[in-house]
């Protein structure tokens, strides 16, 4: 596959850098506002915790109009007594670029890879430019495992709001867990370490034309370092506090990014899934410990009306593929009022599988196969809402642990259906 040509600027800075250590990417499109402290984080967490390494910060734009790629040239730590250094440090080295290709953060993330290839990064990670609660820590957590331990890929392992990362909880963590057999927590929480062999491994890979290229890199990212049998953990982050996403609002357009390449990789690496039997945890690096969240607003009734217009206008599409006892369901759902509404775990599993084997079989086309999973995911959110409103983070973690024995019990409803 051929690689992408740098802009003359940064390919003069990449053959003057040679080599280093250790690259930091910071994918970011307009983001002026927060990614001056995300560089602030990264600078500190490179002297701390690597003062001896030689380190880059690459920042890949996607022609963002806002200053964010002044910010980040501009940006450096003044004074290091501040942050309790005594010795001499290198500063950090910058490369800031646009990316180019389709535009996302897989777009972005590519440039990353590129550069982080031609100068021959023996450890790498990414992080997200719009994070308000990342530390100098994270840079540790992320890099140490890659230098000492040797792993591949570092997976991050954060708190989120019970009602945050809903994609993640209610479809990417259990099915993706239920497929490769490891309990990767967050397989596309955005910030990730990853070691120079993993980054040529992706360069070999010709996905960038694809939902990859948008917003299906990180689930992409996990699976193919667990389906290729790399050495994998995750890393305790703290919280992750960003721009806030209300799970009502629109996210067709993720859901349909994310959601297909799941079902992508799934043909990718049929051979894989398809022998495996059972999940297994995977090492965790760093302290555990409980943080205070930030809380993210719910508006229920939009939620359902979402979920009820989906099934009045819908159910030609479903009908397609669904089983006549989820479409006796869906109706009886719809006239559900609003503190009875609920999608039991069980339906829910069925739901995701057979929308699996549909997306397989080809029966309809992709996108509005896709798209029209959108209301039953909002259904979904809002039947979780609702069920663990008065519950603790640990209640809520038990409720996604009992959904994902779900989707391993049912995995044979879903090998029994794929041929």
């Amino acid at each position: 596959m051929k690689g992408i040509i740098f802009r003359k600027e940064a390919q003069e800075r990449i053959d003057e850098i040679k080599e280093v250590d250790i690259l930091i990417g910071i994918p970011s499109y307009n983001n002026s506002r927060t990614i001056g402290h995300v560089v602030r984080a990264v600078q500190t967490g490179l002297a701390k915790y690597f003062p001896e390494k030689k380190s880059v910060l690459v920042n890949s734009d996607g022609g963002s109009t806002d200053g964010t790629m002044e910010v980040v040239q501009n940006t450096t730590i003044e004074d290091f007594q501040s942050i309790l250094l005594h010795h001499r440090v290198e500063p950090v080295l910058k490369i800031a670029t646009p990316y180019h290709g389709i535009p996302g953060k897989g777009s972005a993330f590519r440039t990353i890879f590129e550069i982080a290839d031609a100068i021959n990064a023996k450890a790498c990670a990414v992080v997200d430019s719009d994070l308000r609660s990342i530390t100098p820590e994270w840079i540790e957590l992320l890099i140490k495992p890659v230098i000492e331990g040797r792993f591949d890929y570092v997976a991050p392992l954060y708190h989120r709001h019970k009602f945050d990362g809903t994609i993640t909880n209610s479809i990417i963590y259990p099915l993706n867990r239920t497929l490769y057999g490891k309990r990767v927590r967050q397989p596309i929480g955005g910030d990730f370490g990853f070691s120079g062999n993993m980054v040529k491994f992706y360069l070999t890979k010709d996905v960038w034309e694809t939902d990859v290229a948008r917003y299906g890199i990180d689930i992409w990212m996990t699976t193919t370092a667990i389906a290729n049998n790399f050495k994998i953990c995750q890393a305790f982050l703290g919280a992750k506090i960003h721009d806030p996403k209300d799970p009502g609002a629109d996210l067709s357009a993720m859901l349909y990014q994310i959601v297909g390449s799941t079902f992508d990789l799934m043909e990718t690496y049929s051979h894989v899934w398809t022998k495996i039997t059972s999940s297994e945890p995977v090492l965790t690096c760093g302290f555990q410990y409980a943080v205070g969240l930030e809380p993210v607003s719910v508006n229920l009734d939009r939620m359902i009306d979402k979920f009820r217009l989906g099934v009045k206008e819908l159910m030609g599409i479903w009908k397609e593929f669904f089983p006549p006892e989820i479409i006796d369901f869906l109706h009886k759902a719809k006239g559900l009022r609003k503190k009875e509404f609920h999608i039991p775990d069980d339906v829910w599993v069925e739901i995701i599988y057979n929308f699996a084997i549909a997306a397989h079989k080809k029966i309809i086309n992709k996108e509005h196969l896709l798209k029209s999973l959108t209301p039953l995911y909002i259904g979904r959110t809002a039947s979780f809402v609702i069920e663990t409103w008065d519950s603790d983070a640990s209640e809520v973690e038990e409720k996604i642990e009992q959904l994902c024995k779900i989707f391993e019990d049912k995995k044979t409803f879903l090998l029994e259906n794929w041929v």
